[in-house]
């Protein structure tokens, strides 16, 4: 079953779902990886170039950097209360490091996929982008 009709661009919706699934975030492809966090220069079967300008991937740095954080100060929060009233320092800073490093770890790329398709919905694909004919997963 597509999620998009061919020839029409992706909707928010699955722009967002594909990006939480590390696809491309045109046509659905789960091939775009050329190591761990490292996606391949262009899409093997729409064409879509994931660095869209230069300077693109600072945005999934940005992203990745705020949901770590995120989850550390809930980590903080969590371990806090569960070692009060004594804050033991030997517990809290290794379990809130290794939350942050984990989690920016995990996450950095979703945050490439995701930030690509948040990038879409802001400056939307040019016909010349995308090879439109295969559209859809």
């Amino acid at each position: 079953m597509t999620d998009v009709r061919v020839g029409s661009p992706p909707t928010k919706r699955t722009l967002t779902w594909r990006g939480f699934r590390k696809r491309c975030s045109a046509c659905g492809e789960r091939d775009i990886w050329a190591g761990w966090g490292r996606p391949v220069e262009r899409c093997p079967r729409c064409g879509l170039a994931f660095e869209r300008i230069e300077g693109h991937f600072v945005g999934a740095v940005g992203l990745n950097t705020c949901v770590s954080f995120v989850v550390m100060f809930v980590v903080l929060i969590v371990s806090m209360i569960l070692t009060a009233p004594e804050f033991d320092l030997r517990i809290l800073l290794p379990v809130n490091v290794g939350a942050a490093l984990g989690m920016a770890t995990w996450f950095m790329p979703i945050s490439k996929t995701l930030w690509t398709s948040f990038d879409i919905m802001m400056r939307p694909l040019q016909p010349d982008e995308v090879d439109w004919s295969v559209a859809g997963d």
